[in-house]
């Protein structure tokens, strides 16, 4: 018996092909476009890995855990790195990625996250390249989770390697990513004697096997499953639109920081100035005396399918993340949010809340 879901003929390397093509159209890039096998932190630490060495002296902005990830990967491969880190309610400035280049000229090596879903800000990767570029600085950027969210223009803002997934407000699978790589970063790889060859970790193996091949010759099987989702997500967002996609996110985002403020009962964004806060999912910060896991586990018994989460490890007391990306991008999906999260107060501290207000700003915002 056959099933369409197992039953699948190989995937040729001219639809793996086409489908790198696309997502070079969607990041608007002329440059070398890489399908990774595999969640997004595979080309994250690939291209880490590929690039840097005990010779490179790199700039690790922190704006969340995923630059701090950077910074490990890059201290185990040799590197000098001289963290940036701000605190997670707010942004970094262009402003302070130049005075750490007036502080250490050396710098030849930039790693910064486009937004952290996690803590819920997002950077201005326009004015940093332009200080990058200034530097002269490879630029290694993590746009996992602004894809599909916000713009993603790696050629306009002169970034090297420019990592994306599928699985936030692309709204696709989690098994399958990317990576755009300059001739820059090439470079950067084949002079480096500690770049990866010959493992799954490697883009050298992609560029001198595939791309300098012609791409007619796969390294590898690739997962069909992942590779058809990953089509039919791209096929999405071009019909309706990539423009259209992005001011989803927006305004899923303005509505429920919106909502939010008028509820009332103690909740807060969690990032304080709306120009920092990302659109692929908005913090909250708990009051003070509720535990922001708690609130949460609250409001799910409602629904356990709401976007909801508590922030990881030590925030996990006092940050709350709704993750309106993807088909939560939604008015319908934020209403139920402020829904849950007003039970939840009321239940958990008697808050006083009001709901109607909520949802009337949060029509508006969206509006």
């Amino acid at each position: 018996m056959t099933h369409p879901l197992l039953d699948l003929a190989p995937l040729s390397a001219a639809r793996f092909a086409s489908i790198e093509d696309r997502v070079a159209r969607l990041l608007g890039t002329g440059q070398d476009v890489v399908i990774t096998q595999g969640e997004a932190l595979l080309p994250l630490e690939g291209a880490i890995r590929a690039t840097a060495g005990p010779g490179t002296t790199a700039l690790n902005v922190i704006t969340g855990p995923y630059g701090q990830t950077f910074g490990d990967w890059l201290r185990d491969c040799g590197a000098t790195v001289y963290d940036l880190s701000v605190p997670f309610h707010t942004a970094v400035t262009a402003g302070q990625v130049r005075a750490a280049f007036a502080e250490h000229p050396e710098i030849d090596f930039v790693s910064l996250v486009h937004a952290e879903a996690a803590t819920g800000n997002t950077n201005p990767v326009a004015e940093i390249g332009e200080a990058v570029r200034e530097q002269g600085a490879l630029f290694y950027l993590d746009a996992v989770a602004s894809i599909g969210a916000e713009p993603v223009l790696p050629d306009a803002w002169g970034v090297d390697l420019c990592v994306i997934g599928a699985q936030k407000a692309m709204g696709g699978p989690a098994g399958v990513s990317a990576v755009s790589v300059s001739e820059r970063a090439w470079a950067r790889m084949a002079a480096n004697p500690r770049a990866p060859r010959r493992s799954y970790l490697s883009l050298l193996d992609w560029k001198e096997r595939w791309i300098d091949g012609g791409r007619t010759t796969l390294l590898h099987a690739p997962a069909q499953l992942e590779m058809l989702a990953l089509e039919a997500c791209l096929e999405r967002i071009e019909e309706a639109g990539l423009d259209a996609v992005t001011a989803r996110h927006r305004r899923a985002a303005a509505a429920t920081r919106a909502g939010v403020q008028a509820l009332g009962g103690g909740l807060e964004p969690y990032v304080r100035k709306a120009s920092e806060a990302a659109p692929v999912a908005t913090t909250l910060r708990a009051p003070a005396d509720v535990a922001a896991s708690d609130l949460v586990a609250r409001a799910l018994e409602s629904d356990p399918a709401l976007p909801l989460a508590a922030g990881g490890g030590a925030l996990a007391k006092e940050m709350i993340r709704v993750n309106h990306y993807g088909p939560a991008a939604a008015p319908e999906t934020v209403e139920a949010v402020l829904t849950a999260l007003a039970s939840a107060l009321t239940a958990a501290s008697g808050a006083d809340v009001d709901l109607p207000a909520a949802r009337a700003a949060a029509a508006l915002a969206w509006r």
